[in-house]
């Protein structure tokens, strides 16, 4: 348990409803009683409930904010210690108010993260758990929700803390075989420990399977939507975002810059890039959006490539197409709700039919097709549901190829007839990185770069 008590604002700043200052520590209840007054005393009242009374300004008593008080002694709490939550009206002014008179009774102002990070170091939560509060924090669709609510309440770690029993379980037996050689232990023999290894091997690449797709949930799939100018590219980003944020009229060469905005398209998270109409020009300012439009291009994992099904490609289109086809590339034949005159079957002979979808931006018709075009790209057609426990998270992912190259080698050195003990080694590191997912066997400097990431209030 920490020694001193921390204090921050834990909803956005600006105004608001209401505004959250969390306290916690071993003397949380006692920091708020000396600024709030109410019929009963913080240090009296029973755990998780809540007073209502005013903040007052112990050195004069002026009377700084009306609030509501909630009370969590620890460990039934956020982090495992007593914690405080003042609930007050939300403005910068008051708030900033509340907050102050909170340090200067005894409180200090808390770091980025280290509410988690002592829920963490008190033994609440594992670190796979703490990191999923940031993506739960950070999700930007109901299925990244998702992912990361599973991870809060341990799915992942489960699986974790499972496949490294069935390692322990593994190694001891090795250790009886090496200290009692004369005692064949439990028939303890290569195919034994073959078979454990392939076992955890075989979790651990159901875990992987799914791993590209939990990343894509996570952090969205960059998407830059290109085309020569006036095609309908914003309007695309307009209907998908259902919002005007980028500006669409009858004249080529509008957009000068990357408008970026985060959508939802069945399920799936896009980062869109509208980027400027690709076309020889001599206006400087087009020329340099036309640079960016190339640059989007060449780091996106999704591009949209937009042409006008009013009329034939152009050679720009042509070169375009042909550039862009070996990429994640789903044509987008627009305005469908006009006359059609443009070549679809030469585009199906160029591009597989799934990756050919004709709509209507301006009048949102054909949107579900885009779905379904994105689905089959990334997804094999769907997102896995039901009771996938996704790995979404880049140092998981990471750790978790380490220990299944460490499984790899105990098996192969079982097929070589190594020696045991030297099996054991590779065995003992699949278990370690296993363990550094969850937070046994990881550096003070890791925890202080993972919860830096967080918010102050969290």
């Amino acid at each position: 348990m920490a020694e001193d008590t921390i204090a921050a604002i834990a909803t956005p700043l600006g105004e608001g409803g209401i505004a959250v200052i969390r306290v916690s520590g071993p003397d949380a209840v006692g920091v708020v009683e000396k600024a709030f007054r109410s019929k009963t005393k913080l240090s009296q009242v029973e755990s998780h409930t809540v007073q209502y009374g005013h903040v007052v300004n112990p050195a004069d008593g002026e009377r700084i904010e009306e609030a509501l008080v909630t009370v969590m002694r620890g460990p039934r709490s956020y982090t495992a210690e007593d914690v405080v939550e003042v609930s007050c009206h939300g403005g910068i002014v008051s708030v900033k108010k509340v907050l102050d008179v909170l340090l200067d009774g005894g409180a200090r102002l808390a770091e980025p993260g280290e509410f988690t990070k002592r829920a963490f170091l008190n033994g609440r939560i594992d670190l796979t758990q703490a990191e999923a509060v940031i993506d739960l924090i950070r999700s930007k669709s109901d299925r990244a929700f998702s992912i990361a609510l599973k991870q809060v309440d341990g799915a992942l770690s489960r699986k974790v803390k499972s496949l490294r029993h069935t390692l322990v379980e593994t190694m001891a037996h090795i250790e009886v075989n090496i200290d009692y050689p004369e005692h064949d232990v439990e028939e303890l023999t290569n195919a034994f420990i073959r078979e454990k290894c392939e076992f955890a091997l075989g979790a651990i690449d159901e875990m992987l399977r799914t791993a590209e797709q939990g990343k894509l949930l996570r952090e969205g799939i960059e998407t830059a939507i290109v085309g020569k100018p006036n095609v309908g590219k914003s309007s695309l980003l307009n209907t998908l975002a259902q919002d005007n944020r980028a500006i669409v009229t009858d004249i080529p060469g509008t957009t000068r810059d990357v408008i970026e905005e985060y959508v939802t398209v069945g399920g799936i998270p896009l980062k869109l890039l509208d980027t400027a109409g690709i076309r020889e020009t001599s206006d400087v300012v087009e020329r340099i959006g036309v640079e960016r439009s190339r640059s989007a291009i060449a780091s996106a994992d999704l591009i949209l490539f937009v042409v006008n099904g009013n009329e034939p490609l152009s050679d720009e289109e042509e070169s375009l197409l042909e550039e862009l086809k070996d990429r994640q590339t789903i044509l987008i034949v627009n305005k469908m709700d006009l006359a059609t005159h443009i070549q679809m079957d030469a585009l199906y002979r160029r591009l597989p039919a799934e990756r050919i979808v004709r709509l209507s931006a301006k009048e949102g018709e054909g949107l579900e097709r885009l779905e379904k075009a994105i689905g089959a790209l990334f997804f094999s057609g769907k997102i896995e549901s039901g009771d996938i426990t996704y790995v979404s998270n880049v140092r998981h992912i990471h750790l978790l190829k380490k220990a299944r190259a460490s499984l790899q080698e105990a098996i192969e050195g079982v097929a070589a007839l190594m020696p045991i003990d030297m099996v054991q080694i590779d065995v003992r590191n699949a278990w370690e990185h296993l363990g550094e997912m969850i937070g046994d066997a990881v550096s003070d400097s890791l925890i202080d770069q993972i919860f830096s990431q967080f918010c102050l209030g969290k």
